[in-house]
């Protein structure tokens, strides 16, 4: 058990309460939200951490009895089982998770080799979503689509966002990350007259929708130089050093003002501007990260990238990545990827602990 990651965790946790029981941090709302986020990510450890300390508690005491009464030997050996049991959940819940879980996401879906048959299947996948999404409780906006002339689907991008507007770690990124890559289905199209199996893809790309940035201004990362504002000529405006330029020394950013009266006016306009060129490069920096997460699903939507085939005349659903197997692909287009996903959620977890451990 890692004790002193532990403690630093329930002492986080702490602190977080007394924080967002502050009236004033709910002023910031973008603020509040990152706290909540970060309460919601650790109340389920320091849950299980609770129930872990009380059972260990409870199995001390119930061996203390049972040495003068047997009446307690059937307690001792239900707690013998359950310590180690809430010793791995806490084991798996320390493991660092995606801290974008709770995130709402952008999902695109494209159509690819297959002609008209791939576009149809894009549709059922725009569906299978859709239905996913309703019985999860999220709300979904279609952004931009573009239909087939059968009724398909060549691309289109949906929101998908969580309607409780709670930050939790089990959030719509948590659900759909798996989600993006190569798709192929065999069955036999509405277009095929002979009644063959053909095989067609389409593309799923999933990336967290970008959040406002927030950009915090350290003093000490900043060189603040005062001269004499000057006007046309090089006249002098003032006799005052009212004139400021600031030089953030981390981003190398220069921002002169010598508009205002005062000096600290200047200064003020002058870090207002600096604040917003560092939100806007952070902002730049979040998108790419996004772009990156998006090419890195789908680098051609070739069916020799697939991350998961949708086998028709089987009714299977395979998911090549974890070697998963279903023979309920009905029930999965109809918006029930519980399974899938679980398992998916399960062997990444594993592979943490794997190289956690």
């Amino acid at each position: 058990m890692q004790t002193s990651k532990l403690e630093e965790l329930l002492a986080e946790y702490t602190e977080l309460e007394g924080r967002l029981a502050d009236p004033d941090v709910h002023a910031d709302q973008a603020r509040a939200r990152k706290l909540g986020r970060r309460y919601a990510a650790l109340t389920p450890i320091v849950r299980t951490a609770r129930e872990l300390e009380q059972a260990q508690a409870d199995l001390a005491t119930a061996r203390e009895f049972a040495e003068e009464d047997s009446a307690f030997t059937a307690e001792v050996r239900a707690l013998e089982e359950a310590v180690p049991s809430l010793e791995a959940k806490l084991a798996e819940l320390l493991v660092p998770r995606d801290p974008r879980d709770s995130t709402d996401v952008l999902v695109e879906i494209k159509s690819g080799a297959g002609g008209e048959e791939s576009a149809l299947f894009a549709g059922d996948l725009l569906r299978m979503y859709l239905r996913f999404a309703e019985r999860q409780g999220w709300k979904v906006d279609v952004l931009g689509a573009a239909e087939s002339d059968l009724g398909g689907y060549k691309e289109v991008t949906l929101a998908v966002k969580d309607k409780s507007g709670q930050d939790r770690p089990d959030g719509v990124w948590a659900w759909l990350k798996y989600e993006g890559g190569v798709h192929r289905v065999q069955r036999v199209p509405v277009t095929e007259s002979q009644g063959r199996v053909h095989t067609s893809a389409a593309g799923v790309l999933v990336y967290p929708e970008p959040e406002e940035v927030e950009v915090e201004l350290d003093e000490k990362d900043l060189r603040v130089d005062v001269h004499r504002s000057s006007g046309p000529g090089g006249q002098s405006v003032n006799t005052t050093d009212s004139a400021v330029r600031l030089t953030h020394l981390p981003t190398g950013i220069v921002v002169s003002c010598q508009n205002e009266k005062s000096q600290l006016q200047n200064k003020l306009r002058a870090t207002q501007v600096l604040r917003a060129r560092l939100q806007a490069m952070a902002e730049e920096e979040a998108e790419r990260e996004v772009a990156e997460t998006r090419r890195g699903q789908v680098r051609t939507v070739d069916r020799s990238e697939r991350v998961r085939t949708y086998n028709f005349p089987e009714n299977r659903i395979s998911d090549h990545r974890i070697n998963y197997k279903a023979y309920n692909l009905d029930h999965v287009l109809d918006g029930d990827l519980d399974g899938v996903l679980a398992a998916l959620t399960a062997a990444d977890r594993q592979e943490q602990l794997a190289v956690d451990s």
